[in-house]
């Protein structure tokens, strides 16, 4: 366990497990649901709560779809997406298109840099031909 799980509450490192353990990002509900099934007595509103804090240390990244739903994984999964504003289908880039982009001391001053999160949104293909022909 790395210096920043170990003080981790135990609930924190309940869902930081079980989103390790998922294939891909999960919603709040999906990992719920996962956790239940884990024989995890934890209600959706303390889920939530704990994957706040796993964001606000640095550990859980949240990506919001044009629908407002919202996406949990793991950080050390540095996964981007293309992802279409009508059907939401959502691609993952193979690579991280900024991962070598440093910022400067004096744009990060006063700030300490957790994670980081890149976006394309437009039309896939379907959505794109089928509003041409409307």
């Amino acid at each position: 366990m790395s210096d920043k799980n170990f003080d981790l509450k135990t609930r924190q490192q309940q869902i930081l497990r079980a989103l390790n353990n998922c294939a891909d990002e999960v919603s709040g509900q999906e990992l719920h649901r996962t956790l239940i099934k884990a024989s995890s007595n934890m209600g959706l509103t303390t889920v939530y709560r704990h994957l706040r804090a796993l964001q606000q240390k640095g550990l859980v990244r949240c990506r919001n779809l044009p629908t407002g739903e919202a996406l949990y994984s793991p950080v050390n999964r540095d996964h981007h997406h293309l992802t279409c504003v009508d059907c939401g289908q959502t691609l993952v880039l193979k690579s991280c298109p900024i991962k070598n982009i440093e910022l400067s001391k004096t744009q990060t001053k006063n700030f300490e840099l957790l994670y980081h999160t890149l976006e394309f949104f437009g039309l896939c293909q379907n959505c794109h031909q089928r509003q041409k022909m409307t």
